[in-house]
């Protein structure tokens, strides 16, 4: 048995990003890693434009003009956006621009709308002035071409979505996502919506990790359940390793005369990298790997099934797409964390921010089949083993999940 660090040592060494490129589209793009530089194919803005509804002059005709003494130019042209001017501003002239349409040339200056006589006529009357190229933006000004907007191994977020789609750019190179397959162990497993005898549950577990996969933006590309039988068992193990680069199995995985999940992936070629870790819930999980995928046996138990696939599978999958594994925060005790003596403790909590703090607080219950411990809850909340209970006012680390909304 090793410790939660050394385990999450194993896992940091043992997983390695994979090696498939694909391209994918704006739409699809959020969460995804980019598999190479971004750089600009043209200058941001591309032409010179205006930055203000209202009217390019050139300074040298306006210079000077306050409400007292105005100057009144003849409005030769009208430039909304997505048009280009039809000539060159000549002396004691201006042209009507609207916001983003190209500077006509000759100018060097947009008066807003609000400092002038208005948009009617073909006259206007400046009797304020903006500064001297004041609300024009210059080409190239943002970004030059050729210039590296978007490094290689950042993960695309709106912000930078927005940019590729300003650049022009319909889709770009990413990481493959690693494929998921999980398999569920238990006779007494039954899908929801199904009879159950006295002795029967409904099977939990499988959709839980479907809504976890999908809330880090992966899709398992297959889920199946294997009664305790070692040749049901070793059956699902080998399929699913054969179609994904991650496999998560539930159940199966103690000590129990019907528990086959760890002897089948030995003898399928999973090399074991750590199996049973002194924490509590999730004491008897299993990290394995073969080629370059990776294994993770979970307990049974749901609460202890979310708390190992969250401080285990879950870094892993973000290595394998390149990815930074998910950050720890520190936060304030509101109630006393009931630790234990001999192992590291994850309980389910809620986390909230005020003042610029983080505070949180365990819920009620926290046994690991108490799988109602769940709702509401938005974080993992951790502590080393200890001979008392932690007091409020204590320091800890939490885990954000991802379904868990803002603070």
């Amino acid at each position: 048995m090793i410790d939660v660090e050394e385990a999450r040592r194993f896992v940091r060494s043992k997983v390695l990003p994979l090696a498939g490129v694909e391209q994918c589209s704006l739409e699809m793009l959020a969460g995804r890693v980019l598999a190479g530089d971004v750089v600009a194919p043209f200058g941001l803005p591309r032409f010179t434009n205006s930055a203000m509804d209202g009217f390019a002059v050139r300074w040298v005709d306006v210079q000077g003009c306050s409400s007292d003494c105005p100057v009144r130019l003849m409005v030769t042209d009208d430039i909304p956006a997505g048009r280009s001017s039809s000539g060159q501003l000549m002396e004691g002239t201006a042209a009507r621009i609207m916001t983003g349409a190209p500077l006509p040339a000759g100018a060097d200056t947009v008066v807003p709308f609000e400092f002038t006589s208005g948009f009617e006529g073909d006259e206007v009357t400046v009797f304020r002035l903006p500064s001297k190229e004041g609300n024009v933006r210059y080409a190239g000004e943002e970004v030059r071409a050729e210039d590296r907007v978007i490094a290689k191994g950042s993960v695309m977020s709106t912000s930078e979505i927005a940019v590729l789609a300003s650049l022009g750019y319909d889709s770009v190179p990413v990481c493959s996502l690693p494929s998921i397959s999980i398999v569920v162990v238990g006779d007494e497993l039954q899908s929801p919506g199904e009879g159950v005898s006295e002795a029967e549950i409904y099977d939990s577990n499988s959709f839980m990790l479907q809504a976890a996969c999908r809330s880090i933006g992966i899709e398992p590309c297959a889920i199946r359940h294997a009664v305790d039988d070692r040749v049901a068992v070793s059956s699902a193990l080998a399929v699913a390793l054969s179609e994904a680069d991650l496999v998560v199995s539930v159940g199966g995985i103690s000590t129990g005369e019907y528990d086959f999940v760890r002897e089948e992936l030995e003898r399928l070629g999973v090399s074991q990298q750590f199996w049973t870790v002194a924490q509590k819930p999730g004491k008897p999980v299993y990290f394995g790997t073969r080629d370059t995928g990776a294994v993770f046996a979970l307990p049974g138990n749901p609460v202890s099934a979310l708390v190992c696939f969250m401080e285990y599978a879950v870094p892993a999958i973000m290595l394998m797409q390149g990815r930074e594994e998910p950050r720890r925060l520190e936060a304030v005790l509101e109630s006393p964390f009931p630790a234990d003596r001999k192992r590291y403790r994850f309980l389910p909590g809620r986390l909230r921010e005020e003042g610029g703090r983080l505070f949180c607080r365990v819920t009620e219950k926290i046994e690991s089949h108490m799988i109602s411990s769940l709702v509401g809850s938005n974080c993992i909340i951790e502590c080393s083993p200890s001979a008392e209970p932690l007091p409020a006012g204590s320091v800890v680390f939490c885990s954000l999940l991802p379904w868990g909304g803002q603070l």
